[in-house]
């Protein structure tokens, strides 16, 4: 056992057990899994219906919260047909070099990753191989397994932070969950925000038919959903390069959030389709990276942690002429304010005027590109040939800062 529970007798008597700091707030058929996995839940319902179960010698229920120093008494047995405690995998030399090089930093409670695309945060349906499956890397025999307290998209790259304990994984998943972490994206986005500075306040929800792999907004049964943006430099009207700040933490929020303002992420053929992709040799992969990460530790401290950018996104900006090192990270914005329904009326009907505005548009763009561009007999239109990016314009993008959109 960890922490300050104490074991004191062998398994054919009645255990207890002082419940740890750690564990504090967590529900009672939770700290059995935590703790003694080879107990399942049906014998632990079964010893609370029965009154064999107790906390500080009253009856308890599975779904009982437990509180630091309670004393948990828990009968002998119960192992559930042999169930043990979940062995670590096996890793091969590789998995483990590959571990090691996404670690950024290490605390006393957490391992901070630089998750890189194309690989899964935790395992599903023909996923084998995911960032959960190589966490034993890290687990030394004395300590506890890290656990993931939060995800990146399969193909989002960046900051992903690990819990080193349980409890640390209580503290910091309360943080994510009560949204007092401080997320900050970088993003390529095709074409540029007419608007330089602004909120998407879009409410999501789970497009019908898809079976839930897909989002949309929807204004009247969506879940809210806020981001809010800044370009930090265009190339062009090609393309900008965008920084993003979630302020709620939807499934896929800001990949739809960018497509519904007209300018998807480049590479995201999932929301912005076709109209995702550059021409020439801009990687076709996503372009969206978990770029920083501020949040509170469990013993006071913050933790503020950059991931670089992988080879792919690096090599984009360089080829749009962005030099990613005169604009860090700017300072963290405050959460916008809510907005009363009404008001979420008026600006959806705003942004579907605004984005077929935007569709038109695109469709000149797209009669214009299949012209010449005069003396030179090369095609004008979004996306040039590596080497060749396209130039940046002389004067910010139009729009009043902290504008809505």
């Amino acid at each position: 056992m960890t922490g300050d529970q104490k074991d004191t007798g062998p398994d054919e008597q009645v255990r207890q057990f002082t419940v740890a700091p750690d564990d504090e707030g967590i529900r009672l058929d939770r700290w059995f899994k935590r703790h003694l996995p080879q107990v399942g839940f049906g014998t632990v319902s079964r010893w609370a219906r029965t009154g064999q179960l107790r906390v500080d010698g009253k009856r308890a229920r599975p779904e009982d919260r437990l509180e630091t120093g309670q004393v948990l008494r828990v009968p002998p047995g119960g192992e559930d047909g042999g169930r043990t405690q979940r062995k670590r995998r096996e890793l091969t030399q590789a998995d483990l070099d590959e571990a090691e090089a996404m670690l950024i930093e290490r605390t006393p409670s957490a391992l901070v990753l630089n998750k890189p695309p194309g690989l899964a945060t935790q395992g599903g349906t023909k996923t084998n191989k995911h960032v959960d499956g190589m966490l034993d890397a890290f687990a030394e025999e004395e300590e506890q397994r890290p656990r993931l307290v939060h995800r990146l998209d399969k193909d989002t790259s960046g900051v992903l932070l690990v819990a080193r304990t349980a409890g640390s994984a209580a503290f910091f998943s309360k943080r994510f969950s009560g949204r007092s972490a401080k997320k900050i994206y970088w993003a390529l986005v095709v074409g540029v925000p007419e608007v330089a500075e602004g909120t998407i306040d879009a409410p999501l929800a789970k497009q019908p038919g898809t079976g839930g792999e897909k989002m949309h907004v929807d204004m009247d049964e969506g879940q809210p959903a806020r981001t809010v943006y800044r370009v930090v430099e265009r190339a062009g009207n090609a393309a900008a390069w965008v920084e993003l700040q979630p302020f709620t933490g939807r499934t896929h929020q800001l990949r739809v959030h960018l497509a519904a303002i007209g300018h998807p992420i480049v590479g995201d053929g999932k929301y912005g389709g076709q109209d995702a992709f550059l021409t020439g040799s801009i990687s076709r992969k996503m372009h969206l990276h978990a770029r920083r990460l501020i949040i509170d530790a469990p013993k006071g401290e913050t933790i503020d942690v950059t991931a670089e950018l992988p080879e792919h996104f690096a090599q984009s900006m360089e080829q749009l002429g962005f030099d990613i090192t005169q604009s860090e990270a700017g300072p963290v914005a405050s959460p916008p304010p809510e907005r009363n329904r009404a008001e979420k009326k008026q600006a959806a009907k705003a942004h579907a005027k605004q984005y077929r505005k935007a569709r038109r548009g695109e469709r000149r763009g797209r009669g214009l590109a299949s012209a010449k561009k005069p003396g030179t007999g090369k095609p004008a239109g979004r996306g040039k040939p590596a080497g060749k990016p396209p130039g940046k314009a002389g004067g910010k993008p139009r729009g009043k800062p902290g504008g809505k959109v």
